[in-house]
């Protein structure tokens, strides 16, 4: 096919990471005016091809044709300059300003040019808000947005700016499913438009919905090009992983054991002084997963953040193994052995300039097992270690490298690894797979399967709903902060559970 026909050729790209190959003589080309899914498992190498196209890293080697035109990008400018726009998947807006700010944040002098230049800007945006069915509140703060309108603010941004390509970074690992239909009836428009895609996910059926042409990476090579109707998730998910995936996880069947966890008539402020939990009830026993689902901010967040002694509680009772808590602490809730996945892993799970054991020994460097004289035992703490990795299967060059060079996948077992270590009684799970493959996915069901087995109590928190309805032994459906719905394994779909999640009775239609 000639080079004009493509809006993006890469060839033999090499960018390595010292040792590390990141990415291995990559040939990668897209199709002008397509929806195109880079695939492959968390480390594969797909984020560093797409931080190259957006010049946020430099190609050590190979060459790069943007519609047909040989080009260096080696700033985020440079790639903007060439139509070159991306949607991260942690948005980088500024929370204190606006909508319409944010979009025209770095204009030149624009804080000189009066209300009539702001006016005008307005309108623009507006404009193309309009044509592409973007709607958002221009004038609030950046904060005050669902996370699905954060993100339609950052699509505009690269409408606004100019861009003709457009790369999605995991775009839908925030989004409700709602929210998700609406960003693919987005992505059609935009390529009615003439606007070219490319989406990184790790979710095989939104690929196949929303996607024209396929690529699959594999730990830093280009393995695989093909058409979306001449393939199957099978086939990906085979390819991703290089090996055959098993069809689902086996449950044993369901045998609740001894209480664990009573929460009752909880009462939980978020900030601004706003109820975000309200006259909450619910239990979880031995051998239980209680799943709960919701759309994002109807009180998940301080859900977790009050049973894991984040945040205390305004009212209710919280009783643990029996006991009735009062305004535990952090270390009170670890103690009583409960375990925290948190939603987001380096910002509340790990250090990321720290090595593979300082982020185990956050949680027991204080233990006889891992001092002595209060001295930390290197010897033992080192083969401790060692153990750890090789049973959760954490991929790693060594133990003192900074996790955050570990991929998000291998960082998500690590915390598991340390959490599970503990032998907990209760774990809380708050997106325990988000942004993750489906390797590390499904390793990630495994671990969550066999604590309950164990005889574990698990609250998994998720906005997949496949996820929650795969897993649970009941479900939690929240609105408003408060349960609206409680439903067994058997009863569980996804219209009855999306009914409840946006506040609507199921058998009378009303508002909850």
């Amino acid at each position: 096919m000639p080079r004009e026909q493509y809006a993006i050729e890469m060839k033999g790209i090499v960018k390595k990471f010292g040792a590390v190959i990141a990415s291995d003589h990559v040939n990668f080309s897209v199709h002008k005016g397509e929806i195109h899914a880079l695939l492959g498992e968390n480390g594969a190498g797909k984020s560093t091809i797409m931080s190259m196209l957006a010049g946020i890293y430099k190609a050590d080697s190979g060459t790069i044709a943007i519609d047909g035109n040989f080009c260096r990008i080696r700033s985020p400018k440079e790639s903007l300059e060439l139509g070159i726009g991306m949607v991260h998947q942690n948005f980088r807006l500024v929370d204190t300003l606006t909508a319409i700010e944010n979009i025209i944040l770095g204009e030149k002098s624009n804080i000189w040019r009066g209300s009539s230049w702001l006016k005008k800007k307005k309108k623009e945006i507006e404009d193309i808000s309009e044509k592409y069915g973007l709607s958002f509140p221009t004038n609030i703060p950046i904060w005050q947005l669902s996370v699905g309108e954060q993100q339609r603010v950052e699509i505009i941004k690269t409408l606004y700016q100019g861009a003709d390509i457009i790369i999605f970074d995991e775009p839908t690992s925030v989004l409700t499913p709602d929210e998700a239909d609406q960003l693919f009836q987005t992505m059609k428009e935009l390529k009615n438009n003439g606007k070219t895609m490319i989406i990184t996910t790790h979710k095989l059926k939104e690929v196949m919905a929303i996607s024209d042409r396929i690529s699959v990476m594999r730990k830093g090579k280009m393995i695989a090009q093909m058409n979306s109707n001449e393939t199957t998730m099978e086939e990906l998910a085979q390819l991703m992983v290089g090996r055959e995936m098993t069809e689902g996880i086996s449950i044993s069947k369901y045998s609740a054991g001894k209480p664990i966890l009573a929460v009752e008539n909880l009462l939980v402020y978020r900030e601004q002084g706003i109820k975000g939990i309200k006259d909450m009830t619910f239990s979880v026993h031995e051998h239980e997963i209680v799943g709960v689902a919701g759309v994002a901010g109807n009180g998940q967040k301080e859900l977790a953040e009050a049973l894991t002694g984040l945040i205390p509680w305004a009212g209710g009772k919280v009783i643990f193994k029996g006991e009735v808590l009062k305004k535990p602490s952090v270390q009170t809730m670890i103690d009583k052995g409960v375990a925290h996945i948190p939603e987001n892993r380096m910002k509340s799970g790990l250090a990321g300039s720290l090595g593979i054991i300082d982020n185990l020994l956050f949680k027991t460097y204080r233990t006889n097992k891992r001092t002595k004289l209060g001295l930390l035992k290197e010897k033992k703490n080192e083969e401790w270690a060692t153990k750890l990795i090789k049973k959760f299967d954490v991929r790693t060059s060594d133990l003192y490298s900074p996790v955050r060079q570990l991929s998000g996948g291998n960082q998500q077992k690590l915390l598991f690894a340390r959490e599970i270590d503990q032998n907990p009684k209760l774990m809380i799970a708050v997106h325990p797979t988000q942004g993750l493959d489906v390797g590390a996915t499904e390793a990630v069901h495994h671990m969550l399967v066999d604590l309950r087995e164990k005889g574990s109590g698990i609250l998994l928190i998720s906005e997949d709903l496949e996820e929650v309805m795969q897993l649970s032994d009941k479900i939690l459906v929240l609105f408003n902060g408060e349960v609206c719905g409680v439903l067994s394994r058997g009863q569980a779909d996804k219209e009855t559970i999306g009914r409840l999640m946006a506040g609507l009775n199921e058998k009378e239609g009303a508002t909850v």
